[in-house]
Formats: C-alpha cells, sequence, structure tokens
C-alpha cells in the first residue's frame, strides 16, 4: 500500500471505521461523481420553465448567479468540514460530532430523503427527455399517449408507462453501482467529459442558429406568475416572491455534491480531493450553466410566448432551432445519456449514506443495510434499497417540480444542520481540521450558509410546491415519534473517544472480511 493511501486508512482507523469499501477514486474521478449529480443537462434544462416562469430571463440569468453564489458559499463550508472528516456518510457523521447524535440522526433522514428525490427526480427527467427528444424529436414518433397531462380524464396509460420506465432505468442503473465502484467511477468520469463538450455544443447551437442577441432580456424582470407564466406558479405572487421560487432553478441543478463526501472512503488523499471535488463541481457547473442558461433566453423568438409554454418550454425552443438535424440529434441523445449517468451517481451517494448510517445501527435491520459485497466491495444491499426507495418516491405525484423542489429543499437542509453546529462547535469541541481551511471567513460564511438555507425552505413550499408541506409535517412528525419512541435508546451515533479504541478488533476484522489487507504500521 503506497503511502498516501495508508495514511487515507489511518484517517478512516482514527475515526473508528474499517476499510471496507474499495479505495479506487482519483481526485478526478471525486470531482466527476458530484458534477455528473449536479449535471447543468439535468436541471438546467428540465427546471428551466420554473425560473421563465417567475421571473423572466431576469430569473434565469441573475437568478444562476445568485443561487450560484449561495451555492458555492455552502460548498465552502461543507468542504472545510469533509477535509476534517473525510467518511463516507459525511453530512451525517459531521452533525453528530458536532451537534450530538439527534441532530446527526435527523441529518441523515434529512439527506437521505433529498438524495433519494435527486434520484426520483432526474430519472423522471430521464423519462422526459428520452420521450421529447429521442421519440419524438429524432424518431418522430407521436407521444402524446405517453404524456402524463393533468389536464386528461385518461392519463392512466401514460402514468404506467413513465411508472415501468423509472423502473426500468432504475434497474439499470442499481446494476451498474452494484458491480464495483470501478464502474461506476468510468461511467462518472466519462459523464464529466460529456458534460462539459455537450454544455458547450448545446451553447454554441442555440446563439448560432437562434440568437436575437438582444442583451437587455437577460436583466429584465417580468413577474411571470399567474396565467402569464402558463401557470406553472398558478397563484400570483409578489416579485420578491417570485424571484424566491424562481431560485429553486439554480439550486435544484447545483445540488448532490455532496456525492464528494460520501465516496470519501473510496478516494485517494481524500482530506485534499474531498473539499476539492465539491468546490470545482460546483464552481464550472455555476460557469457553464450561466453562459448555458444564457443562451436559452437569447434564443427564444419571443420570450413571453416561450414562458407561457410551461413545462415544454425547452423542448419547443430546442426543437424549433433552425440546426443540422444530425447535431440536434446528437444532442439529444448525448442529453439523456447525461441525465442517466446523473441519477446513476446520485444513487452512488444514496447508497453510502444507506451504508454509513447502517454502520453506526441507524436504520431498522441495520445489518443487512451495512454489509459489503467481499467480492464487488460495494454496499449492495443499501444500492437496492436506495433504488426501491427512488422509484417508490415518484410514485406519490407526476408532478416533476414538487420532487426537483423537495430534493433542493431537503438536501441544502441537511447541508445547514453540520455547518449551523459547526458554527457553535468551532473553537470549542471542534478542534481537529484538514489541510482546507476557511480561516477568519468560517463563521461568516456558516452563518450565512444557515440563513441561506431558511430562505429556501420558504421558497420551496410555495405553490405549486406546496403540495410539500404535507409530507414535510408527515416526515417531521413521523421523526421525532421514531426518535423519542425507540432511535433515541437504541441509536449511539458514530464512535467517539473510547469507542473507537474499542473498536480496532472490529476493525481487523471487517477489513480481512473483505480481502483488505493491512499494510506494514497499519
Amino acid at each position: 500500500m503506497n503511502q498516501p493511501l495508508d495514511e487515507d486508512v489511518k484517517t478512516l482507523h482514527s475515526m473508528g471505521y474499517a476499510q471496507e469499501l474499495a479505495r479506487r477514486m482519483s481526485g478526478f474521478s471525486n470531482f466527476a461523481i458530484s458534477f455528473s449529480i449536479v449535471c447543468i443537462l439535468a436541471g438546467g434544462i428540465t427546471s428551466l420553465p420554473q425560473a421563465l416562469s417567475t421571473g423572466f430571463g431576469f430569473q434565469v440569468f441573475v437568478g444562476w448567479i445568485v443561487g450560484g453564489c449561495f451555492a458555492l458559499v455552502v460548498a465552502l463550508c461543507l468542504g472545510q468540514i469533509g477535509s476534517a472528516y473525510p467518511t463516507a456518510g459525511g453530512l451525517y457523521h459531521w452533525s453528530s460530532i458536532f451537534g450530538g447524535r439527534g441532530w446527526g440522526w435527523a441529518t441523515a433522514w434529512f439527506n437521505l430523503i433529498g438524495l433519494l428525490f435527486v434520484v426520483a427526480s432526474v430519472n423522471v427527467g430521464v423519462w422526459y427527455l428520452f420521450r421529447d427528444l429521442v421519440l419524438a424529436g429524432v424518431f418522430h414518433m407521436d407521444v402524446s399517449s405517453i404524456t402524463v397531462d393533468a389536464a386528461r380524464q385518461d392519463n392512466g396509460q401514460a402514468v404506467a408507462v413513465q411508472i415501468f420506465v423509472v423502473l426500468l432505468i432504475t434497474t439499470l442503473q442499481a446494476l451498474s453501482n452494484h458491480f464495483g465502484i470501478k464502474l461506476t467511477t468510468m461511467l462518472t468520469d466519462f459523464s464529466g467529459y460529456l458534460i462539459f463538450v455537450v454544455a458547450i455544443v448545446l451553447t454554441g447551437t442555440f446563439l448560432i442558429w437562434g440568437a436575437t442577441w438582444d442583451f437587455s432580456r437577460l436583466f429584465t424582470f417580468v413577474n411571470m406568475t399567474g396565467e402569464a407564466g402558463g401557470g406553472l406558479v398558478p397563484q400570483p405572487r409578489s416579485m420578491f416572491i417570485a424571484f424566491l421560487i424562481g431560485l429553486l432553478y439554480p439550486l435544484y441543478t447545483l445540488t448532490g455534491f455532496d456525492a464528494s463526501a460520501h465516496t470519501a472512503e473510496e478516494t485517494h488523499n481524500a482530506r485534499v480531493a474531498v473539499p476539492r471535488g465539491m468546490l470545482h463541481a460546483v464552481l464550472w457547473s455555476v460557469v457553464f450553466g450561466l453562459v448555458m442558461a444564457g443562451s436559452f433566453v437569447l434564443a427564444s423568438p419571443d420570450l413571453a410566448a416561450t414562458a407561457k409554454e410551461g413545462g415544454s418550454a425547452w423542448f419547443n425552443l430546442f426543437n424549433n432551432l433552425p440546426a443540422p438535424t444530425w447535431l440536434k440529434d446528437f444532442l439529444a441523445i448525448a442529453i439523456v445519456v447525461a441525465n442517466f449517468i446523473c441519477a446513476l451517481a446520485g444513487l452512488t451517494s444514496a447508497s453510502r449514506m444507506i451504508f454509513a448510517f447502517a454502520r453506526d445501527g441507524g436504520l431498522p435491520g441495520s445489518r443487512i443495510w451495512r454489509h459489503v459485497s467481499v467480492r464487488w466491495r460495494t454496499p449492495v444491499a443499501a444500492i437496492w434499497l436506495g433504488a426501491g426507495c427512488s422509484v417508490a418516491a415518484t410514485l406519490y405525484s407526476p408532478a416533476f417540480s414538487a420532487l426537483a423542489a423537495g430534493c433542493a429543499l431537503f438536501l441544502y437542509v441537511s447541508y445547514a444542520m453540520p455547518i449551523a453546529a459547526g458554527f457553535f462547535a468551532e473553537g470549542k469541541s471542534w478542534t481537529e481540521f484538514g489541510p482546507f481551511r476557511l480561516g477568519f471567513w468560517s463563521k461568516p460564511l456558516a452563518a450565512l450558509s444557515s440563513a441561506g438555507v431558511l430562505v429556501l425552505v420558504y421558497a420551496g413550499i410555495q405553490p405549486p410546491s406546496d403540495i410539500l408541506i404535507n409530507y414535510i409535517i408527515g416526515i417531521v412528525v413521523f421523526l421525532t415519534v421514531l426518535w423519542f419512541g425507540v432511535a433515541r435508546r437504541r441509536f449511539k451515533g458514530p464512535p467517539i473517544g473510547a469507542e473507537i479504541t474499542r473498536r480496532a478488533h472490529e476493525i481487523e476484522a471487517a477489513e480481512e472480511a473483505v480481502g483488505e489487507v493491512a499494510s506494514p504500521g497499519r
């Protein structure tokens, strides 16, 4: 075992955990898995109507800048903590250390629900993109009978087709995750390059064959809530509230970068690679996504008419571009592939969260969900549990916007929880830091992140996503009852102090069970 890898394992041992997962990811791969989940070709496309239907071109362009800067602040705060504690299930682990086992337990659930919503929402988006770009656009098929439309009374067939396709897609993603991190890494590394290339080509296509070059559109705010925006935000709202709702466009897209932390136990030089992976995934997504979003606004012949088209706005814009057919076909297929890998990477992240939480006894049936395959060195049971739960999440509502808003809301709440706890713990119980430090800016940025997430929660429960209020209340009540009824007595949290020392023999046995060979001096 080389020296950097040996140091990674020693760091993991110092936190009380065994090296059960295969540490085969490079720094680029750690970046690529987060970049693949953020995937500006997913939310940057499918959630565009959310922005147009709230604040016009200003919401798309300036809103992306505002949301992107906030996401960078959150990534900076998480990167500092991840550099100190590079472990799978990172957010849960950090919250437990800084805020206590109850705070960590709640963080785990919010993060897990958010990750499952990522997989669910993106896979519904994969189906929409495949249906409208490939089936309709490339093969010129009539897809009206398999399009879910709330106005139709006979859309049962469309819903059934959607459920079947999402189940098939998720199964393929679970199989890819099952057969080792090497296969997953190959796909996400490829996706990292694919997103860069397709984003550049897509932006160029919109600018060359569609741009009006009316740059004033990028800075013009028009309140499009109500019928003006196709009814995506059905009730007319004030300009300020409309802007807040529209921020779900960039913030739904700029989620999932915690994957770098969740795969820390599979990454070389994790203390450096994890914060770098998160920051670079957000930074480059913000830069490329901003230019791409601007090209969409500039390419619309009539932006008000485009906004009024609602959920089909981007598809109609793309299909009507007078670009070469072969180029549009390439882009359509590439976008679907990128979205498929986006959800695949999301399932990787969710499965590591399940594995890490179960490893500390946080889930019912933890012995099952924490199991690592000796052959593949992956948490196979956790992978299939995550796949099943993500499919189930698509059954409660056909509304993509509700899944997208829920994803952004739950994930950013789970991001804020360890950041807020770290704000109070820094310099007191939190005295161990990694090579990535924020120094003077640590507490101001932590305060800004925590306050910003509260604003996001308010925006996330506005119509049409107000359906989430019932689910949030239900989840909070369920978790409260579960904690005080069962978990508070049984759940010990991650190992600390003497418990870490006591686990030495368990760590050795766990590593021997999966064939991990200790290096000299370990």
